[in-house]
């Protein structure tokens, strides 16, 4: 009989394709590494014991964070059913808890489903994190390994700034999380990550060895703050967002659209489009001479004009060119092939004293010439991202939490976050945030929808960190970081769906809870003795925790069986004497009946109909009898629990 254990292995895929690629490097169906190394390099060291040298980022503990990504996650996450808003409709996720055990036993439901992850995670500023993973060895062991502490334990050093252990720990607490942050994303998916001075280079570096150096996408700084009265030489007043993309062939470039004001298009062209005169002139001083951008231009009064120069083309025909022989000659913008094809979009007007355009007499011209930009033309291009990255300080997230009576320091502005999200063109992708905070994503994703009428979803994960003594969170009565951002979210759905009126109908401005709890399941122990009967015993004991509870073993069910957190859940009405429980999603092609009744009666059993192919019935292992377990099971139509 298949039963539903409470965990499996995070990298249980990896394995079986790795078995298919390489079937020798497994012994006795467990993976040796040796024989792995053999079938996969290029060649072998004669020498076994030189250490291979290799270009990368490493700190006291890597292994550990390494390892740490792939032990099976021992909680799950239950609901807190009236903490949210529009818990029955809506498809947006709020999770309290530990990102890492979070976001373990997010993967097998959401993994290649997340279209975009915005992070702003801690920053090293050389305090205790939060986030207590411990992997890096002690500050006496690595000192003394590395010479910063002679046989006395006297300090040989005191930059302390600059060893290793300054780094380790925060590079530690990244790791584990990038990786599984990587498996979760889409193939056209893209991270962004807010960091500051001190881990930009390691962050980079560590992006590269997760998601490979050439799914680079940028390195983008931002002005944090316009003043700043912090800093010995420079005044700390910048960020940076560091992009990768998952799969960077199949992400699509990036663009921003122009926020145009109609009205400025006041000229009707004789085709009937609307249009005005460009701001740059179509002679720009700043060109380099080149031959074939040097040539005469006709005015409306028959006077050829040219930019200035001693150079002047023989006057054959309105598009002469001529090789420059300095660069004291100056050239228009468009070669002389664009000019013949556009002419007709030149706009032509009369020129200034200060003029500095020639006619064909070397004197000055009284004509200026501008190309045409056209309304619908401008409002399809994009700006690049840098042109726009530098309008989003920190005094407008604090603006906007003083506006909803939020108290909250450090935050990252909605309009970021919203200007990150502009930039996939996706309008019905899911967001993950798992370092929440305030919830800026949660807010500009609301904010987002409303404005572009659009089906975004989000999860947010944050560890619910005690709000600290004499803060003004805490005189306000928020016991933790949790509270201020749930409060955050529902005060700006509130607000969002009062500005948007009539449009406000179809507006998710919900959001379900989950807490980070102990599984449902009993944790296993090794049995050591040697008596038969009580190993039997062992394996009939039930697997589930005494007084768990319907809606948080449904959940951990779902999880462990890939279906997302949003997920339909109906109970179906044909079924009289049991609550079974119909179970289905968007992003699963199969379809889960649960029923955690102690006692399912045989007429419920018969009435099942279930799909060999796409429909499994779960249950508890002792609600049903023998029979009707041997009736499923040999359709392998059943779990149990």
């Amino acid at each position: 009989m298949p039963k539903l254990t409470a965990s499996y292995k995070l990298n249980e895929d990896q394995i079986k394709q790795l078995k298919q690629i390489v079937p020798e490097a497994f012994k006795d169906n467990i993976l040796d590494f040796n024989s792995l190394y053999e079938a996969l390099s290029d060649f072998l060291e004669d020498d076994e014991n030189t250490e291979l040298e290799q270009f990368g980022l490493s700190w006291p503990g890597k292994r550990q964070a390494k390892r740490a990504a792939a032990i099976p996650p021992i909680g799950t996450l239950v609901p807190v059913p009236g903490d949210g808003v529009d818990e029955e409709t809506t498809k947006n996720v709020y999770i309290e808890g530990d990102n890492l055990e979070v976001l373990k036993i997010l993967k097998k439901a959401y993994t290649g489903r997340i279209k975009m992850i915005y992070i702003d995670p801690p920053y090293n500023t050389g305090n205790d994190f939060i986030y207590p993973d411990d992997f890096s060895e002690s500050a006496e062991s690595f000192q003394r390994r590395t010479g910063q502490l002679n046989e006395n334990n006297e300090k040989m050093t005191t930059n302390n700034r600059s060893d290793g252990r300054f780094h380790s720990k925060w590079c530690s607490m990244i790791y584990p999380r990038l990786l599984l942050a990587h498996e979760l994303l889409t193939e056209d998916g893209v991270i962004f990550i807010s960091i500051d001075d001190n881990e930009v280079a390691q962050l980079r570096k560590i992006c590269d060895e997760i998601f490979g150096e050439e799914n680079f996408v940028a390195i983008v700084p931002r002005i944090a703050k316009r003043t700043s009265d912090k800093g010995t030489h420079f005044k700390p007043t910048k960020d940076y967002l560091i992009c990768f993309a998952k799969n960077i062939t199949f992400l699509s470039e990036f663009g921003i659209s122009k926020n145009l004001n109609e009205n400025e298009y006041n000229l009707i062209d004789e085709d009937g489009r609307r249009y005005k005169k460009s701001g740059a002139s179509l002679y720009q001083p700043s060109l380099d001479s080149r031959p074939n951008q040097r040539y005469y231009i006709k005015a409306p009064d028959g006077s050829l004009i040219i930019p200035p120069g001693n150079n002047f083309p023989i006057l054959k025909k309105d598009a002469e060119k001529i090789k420059p022989l300095s660069n004291v000659d100056k050239v228009w913008r468009w070669s002389v092939d664009t000019y013949i094809k556009q002419k007709h979009l030149l706009i032509f007007t009369k020129g200034s004293t200060q003029n500095p355009l020639l006619d064909e007499k070397g004197k000055q011209s009284q004509w200026n010439i501008y190309p045409k930009v056209y309304y619908d033309e401008d409002i399809s291009a994009t700006l690049h991202p840098e042109d726009a990255i530098y309008d989003f300080p920190n005094s407008q997230a604090a603006k906007e939490l003083n506006s909803l009576g939020i108290p909250f320091d450090f935050a990252k502005p909605s309009g970021l976050i919203k200007f990150l999200i502009n930039l996939l063109n996706d309008q019905e992708m899911i967001i993950l945030d798992f370092f929440s905070g305030s919830a800026s994503t949660a807010h500009a994703t609301i904010q987002l929808n409303a404005e572009c009428n659009s089906n975004l979803r989000y999860i947010t994960v944050q560890l619910p960190e005690v709000c600290k003594e004499g803060s003004e969170a805490k005189q306000s009565q928020y016991k933790n970081i949790c509270e201020i951002g749930k409060e955050r979210i529902r005060r700006a759905g509130k607000k969002i769906k009062k500005e948007a009126g009539l449009n406000a109908a179809n507006l998710d401005t919900g959001f379900k809870v989950f807490r980070l709890a102990p599984s449902n399941y009993k944790a296993w122990e090794n049995y050591t003795g040697t008596d038969i009967k009580q190993l039997e015993e062992l394996f009939k004991a039930d697997s589930l925790m005494q007084g768990w509870k319907e809606d948080a073993l449904l959940t951990e069910i779902m999880l462990l069986e890939g279906f997302p957190l949003d997920s339909k859940i109906e109970i179906l009405p044909q079924f009289k004497k049991n609550k079974i429980m119909k179970i289905s999603s968007d992003f699963r092609d199969n379809t889960l009946y649960i029923c955690l009744d102690k006692d399912i009666v045989k007429e419920t059993i018969e009435m099942l109909k279930l799909n060999d192919n796409n429909e499994r019935f779960i249950c508890l292992d002792s609600a049903i009898d023998d029979q009707s377990k041997i009736r499923l099971e040999d359709k392998n139509l059943i779990k149990t629990l």
